[in-house]
């Protein structure tokens, strides 16, 4: 039988704040292949490829909306530019990792290497992984078709963050997740550690169980979040005051918590010579110093994603924690 010298793509979804970004830095870190990363943001300022690691990857980021709307000529252009590179030899890389905005429907995303000609020419769908947060997934599954998406189109579940819930909600979650996707594997962790092995090489990706489960996949796509999910992206160029900031973010988090999927930020502080990194979901963040700012410009850059955003407010309070 020929080998197959494709290109093995992973694909990996999740609703916000499930642990994508934490999972992709375990992941490179504990792979001897060079991965090329391509990361899609929801909102007008790129953060996840600051809080990803440097590492030897390669990291690509599209930024201009959700991979499976707007931009995904912007994905089937970037794929052609790597394969081209490769080829070349400009850079070296074993595989592709995508990582889909939380808001991403992963159907249209594996529509793309099913359908573009060059696409099937250069690569081939690995696995379709999905992160999900245990303490938190029950409510989106209640209320946004994209979690369930993700999860039936998916092959492998990943349900992190277990330690934050029983082991009667552990169960019941994961009799549920097994009505939506009878055929997906399920891996337990915590704060997103899992053997690459479990995700990276499965060949897993089943064409026609896809098809079994949604047998329009292959057909146009038309998508809409709900209107309502909104994206805030605040830049301040000047120090932020730790003590303003942290008493801003836990009287955010008790008043509008529930509507806050998913917010994050690098941070300039006053005072620290490193980056300050948060992340944050519904009631819970936590912070801490990273990485050196090195030559970069020292500079704020935070994003909230939620349902009702008030952006004026947030912006006026944002602010207020500018050091004076």
């Amino acid at each position: 039988m020929e080998m197959d010298t494709r290109i093995p793509v992973t694909i990996v979804t999740g609703y916000l704040g499930s642990g994508k970004t934490t999972f992709l830095n375990h992941l490179l870190k504990h792979t001897e292949e060079k991965t090329a990363l391509i990361v899609n943001e929801f909102g007008d300022i790129g953060i996840d490829d600051q809080l990803i690691e440097q590492t030897k990857e390669e990291i690509i980021e599209i930024n201009s909306g959700c991979i499976c709307c707007n931009v995904r000529k912007d994905l089937i252009d970037t794929l052609s530019m790597l394969a081209i590179s490769r080829d070349e030899k400009v850079i070296e890389f074993d595989r592709v990792i995508i990582e889909t905005t939380g808001l991403a429907d992963p159907a249209p995303v594996v529509q793309t290497f099913l359908m573009d000609k060059e696409m099937v020419e250069d690569y081939f769908i690995d696995a379709v992984c999905t992160l999900v947060d245990a303490k938190h997934i029950s409510r989106h599954l209640d209320q946004q078709g994209e979690a369930i998406n993700q999860i039936a189109f998916t092959d492998v579940v990943l349900v992190n963050k277990v330690d934050l819930v029983t082991k009667e909600q552990l169960t019941d979650l994961r009799k549920r997740l097994v009505r939506i996707n009878p055929t997906a594997s399920q891996h337990l962790c915590e704060s997103s550690r899992i053997s690459p092995g479990e995700v990276l090489g499965i060949y897993s990706f089943d064409l026609q169980e896809k098809l079994r489960a949604h047998p329009d996949f292959l057909n146009s796509h038309h998508h809409s979040h709900d209107d309502e999910i909104s994206s805030l992206a605040l830049r301040e160029v000047k120090p932020l005051n730790l003590k303003k900031l942290n008493l801003w973010l836990s009287f955010l988090v008790q008043i509008q918590g529930e509507n806050l999927y998913r917010y994050k930020g690098v941070l300039n502080i006053e005072g620290k010579e490193r980056r300050f990194v948060f992340q944050g979901v519904h009631m819970l963040f936590a912070g801490e110093e990273a990485g050196s700012w090195g030559d970069d410009e020292r500079v704020s850059e935070l994003v909230f994603i939620g349902k009702n955003l008030d952006k004026k407010s947030l912006t006026e309070q944002f602010q207020q924690c500018v050091t004076e």
